[in-house]
């Protein structure tokens, strides 16, 4: 096990996003003496209200550890400012203006990640996945070379990068070869094999994880989950690509948000940790969208098979054993029951997931099929 580290000022890229926002929630209601800046273009994955009680308890008017700063990931001078304590927060409707602080480690979460949206689109991946990833570790590279402090970077990746395995396949370990089968998940391969470039050639501390499909609060109604829950609720079809056969391993936001956190702060230099639900973690789409159903009490004849998508990867797994026994990290939630909590969560705040939904067709003019 690598030497615990305790970074003070974590800065959270694309902190607005799903897995953004409740790590950044997850962790300033457990690590008490931290403080976090979230850095955010605020693109149409991006919400602020997904972070609104942690700006309340923990912004301005808190306790002072949460710091929001509008900008892009690919804008060098700013991320250089954020790493020199020269940059500002960005406040709503004016206020006091604060300077966050040092940061002493990066969690790279930002990134475009729809893969339907990338064969529609390839140009903006490579953009935002590995032009903006290689601005960050550029940032990262300049300023450790200024001041020889710690600075430690965390690369957040997909499974998607190890492409598609057989019924009969291993799960994916972290040596498993690189081969990505759409645009977005050949721009996270790129995004990752550059971080790794950097360890060996520049000495950036950083590390890699790889996590599978997460699901949970606050997540964009495009992804399997939430899209299938907020159409089931307003008696919509349920697009399903193909014959549903398709099997994904199913993480809860709040295992990984936990797992992050312990690679961060016990992970060793140059590792990969694959961060997966574990234990009875697969699943068929088609048998998510029927428990989904279930819950909902709605009938399954809601459910509209479409043609599917190219290069459609047939079935995820993770061996997840690298950090349960170098970390001593598992998963909390049982599928059965995150999807239950899921549901609940999405019955109890429509008002957000139906604002989200309104401005998403404003912005697009319709909305994509169900990303997994």
């Amino acid at each position: 096990m690598a030497e615990s580290f305790s970074p003070s000022c974590v800065l959270v890229t694309g902190g607005a996003g799903f897995i953004g926002s409740n790590f950044i929630r997850w962790l300033l209601e457990r690590q008490p003496a931290v403080t976090v800046v979230n850095l955010d273009l605020l693109t149409y994955a991006g919400n602020l209200e997904s972070l609104e009680d942690v700006n309340t308890a923990h912004g301005p008017s808190g306790d002072g550890r949460y710091y929001f700063v509008h900008g892009d990931i690919g804008d060098f001078d700013l991320v250089g400012k954020l790493f020199r304590g020269e940059a500002h927060e960005t406040l709503a409707g004016g206020g006091q203006e604060r300077t966050p602080p040092l940061v002493d480690a990066v969690i790279h979460m930002a990134a475009e990640s729809h893969v339907d949206r990338s064969i529609m689109g390839p140009a903006i991946f490579v953009d935002t996945n590995v032009k903006g990833t290689l601005t960050l570790l550029e940032a990262c590279r300049s300023e450790l070379e200024r001041s020889q402090r710690p600075l430690l970077f965390l690369h957040v990746s997909t499974d998607e990068v190890y492409g598609s395995l057989t019924a009969s396949d291993p799960p994916f370990s972290e040596s498993t070869p690189l081969a990505p089968n759409s645009p977005y998940s050949a721009s996270k391969a790129g995004s990752d094999v550059l971080v790794r470039a950097y360890v060996e050639t520049f000495d950036v501390p950083a590390i890699i994880t790889r996590c599978s499909n997460n699901y949970g609060p606050y997540q964009f109604p495009e992804k399997l989950i939430p899209l299938m829950i907020t159409r089931a609720l307003r008696d919509e079809p349920l697009p399903v690509f193909g014959d549903g056969l398709n099997v994904r391993d199913w993480l809860h936001v709040e295992d990984h948000a936990e797992a992050l956190w312990c690679v961060l702060t016990r992970g060793a230099i140059g590792e990969i940790f694959n961060i997966g639900g574990g234990v009875d973690a697969e699943a068929r789409n088609i048998d998510i969208v029927k428990e989904l159903l279930r819950l909902l009490e709605k009938p399954e004849s809601l459910i509209e098979f479409v043609v599917d998508r190219p290069g459609h990867d047939r079935r995820y797994a993770m061996n997840i054993s690298k950090i349960q026994k170098e970390l001593g990290w598992t998963p909390n939630h049982a599928l059965g029951d995150g999807l239950a909590s899921t549901v609940q969560w999405y019955l109890s705040h429509r008002t957000w997931w139906e604002r989200i939904l309104t401005e998403a067709y404003r912005a697009t003019g319709a909305l994509y099929l169900a990303d997994e």
